[in-house]
This record gives structure tokens, C-alpha cells and sequence, in this order.
């Protein structure tokens, strides 16, 4: 499979959609991580991050984001979105921090999309 450095943020969810991975893991109105509809809570040391994709918007930096993909203990695996500058999804420090917490355990697997 050819490597390719430039796919759009949907394509890169497509993907994954179709890896069986559907599922995002959000901050609430409370600044508890939550997975789909209230389906688990997590605190940064339940999570692993298994690989990062960055994204750089073409027509300015407020468009860049990072899509995370997070495996849970229990092996699921669901995607964090953090889209930073004019168009940040969370506007208070709750959200960077609990990233900043979360342990890298990148896998070579997630590497080709």
C-alpha cells in the first residue's frame, strides 16, 4: 500500500470507520472524558494513545486539528479529535491536560493511513 502524507482529516476517519473503529471519546459539559453516548467515563491513565495523525488546514493555521486514536483497557479502540486555533472544540485547560496525561504506546500497525 502506498504511504500517502496528505489525507484530509475524513479520509483518514473513513479508514478507520472501516476498520471498525466509529467511536469518539469527548469532554462533557463536566470535564469527564466520556466514550459515544455516556457508554464509559476515563481518567487519562485508562487510555493509551496508539497513534497521532496531524492535520494542517491549507488556507490558514485555525484549520489545523490532531485526530487521536486511543485504545481503552479493554482493547476498543475510538478516536479523540483536538481541532485547535479559532475553531477549538474545548475552550478551557481541562481538555489539554487530560491529553498531556495519557500515555504514548504507538503501534506500527496504524501506521499506513
Amino acid at each position: 500500500m502506498a504511504h500517502h502524507n496528505l489525507k484530509t482529516l475524513s479520509e483518514v476517519l473513513e479508514t478507520l470507520r472501516r476498520r471498525g473503529i466509529t467511536k469518539e471519546i469527548r469532554m462533557n459539559k463536566e470535564n469527564v472524558m466520556v466514550l459515544g453516548d455516556n457508554e464509559k467515563t476515563y481518567k487519562p491513565s485508562d487510555l493509551s494513545i496508539v497513534k497521532s495523525y496531524r492535520f494542517e488546514g491549507n488556507s490558514s493555521a485555525d484549520d489545523n486539528a490532531v485526530l487521536y486514536l486511543i485504545e481503552d483497557r479493554e482493547g476498543e479502540k475510538a478516536t479523540i479529535l483536538d481541532s485547535y486555533g479559532s475553531d477549538s472544540n474545548y475552550s478551557g485547560p481541562e481538555f489539554d491536560n487530560f491529553l498531556r496525561q495519557i500515555p504514548f504506546d504507538e503501534k506500527s500497525e496504524y501506521d499506513s493511513y
